[in-house]
């Protein structure tokens, strides 16, 4: 009986979804493309130090969640980790790739919950991702440009960065 509860309310906010004219993804995940006019190793490095950073379990009573996140992996073309929500500890896998070009670096990111049930987010896969780039400072880096949409974003246009 539970399951088909939960069979019932994913189709309809699958049909809200569709009908509501705000397409987003169907499961709380983020992509992100951006470009810095800095080496992709800078880029990497800034990425990693944040993170590390960032790794402490205590969260700043003043809002956003500039903790709780763990180094994976990382090496020249990407970077793996993972976000832990302060309250309920929902655990969200981060992804950024690196993409040299002369001088110049693209990055694609993914943030994206590891809960299946997980569909809307209130923009916090995306402050995953923004909450590193802008506690790097890469967001100042020369020639800095970010690009993704509430369609490869959960809820992009409501996110609140200062909180989440």
């Amino acid at each position: 009986m539970k399951y088909l509860r939960f069979v019932a309310i994913i189709a309809a906010l699958s049909i809200v979804a569709l009908n509501s004219g705000h397409a987003f993804p169907f499961h709380a995940s983020c992509h992100v493309t951006w470009k810095f006019g800095i080496a992709c190793s800078q880029v990497s490095s800034k990425l990693v130090h944040q993170i590390t950073k960032w790794s402490t379990s205590r969260c700043p009573s003043s809002g956003r969640e500039s903790c709780n996140y763990k180094l994976q992996s990382a090496s020249s073309t990407q970077v793996k980790a993972t976000h832990s929500t302060p309250v309920h500890h929902y655990v969200d896998d981060l992804t950024f790739l690196f993409f040299p070009s002369g001088s110049t670096c693209m990055s694609k990111g993914y943030s994206e919950s590891t809960i299946f049930f997980a569909i809307l987010d209130k923009g916090t896969n995306y402050c995953n991702l923004h909450n590193l780039i802008t506690g790097s400072g890469l967001d100042k880096a020369p020639g800095y440009e970010e690009k993704t949409s509430n369609s490869i974003c959960t809820q992009y246009s409501s996110h609140n960065c200062t909180y989440y």
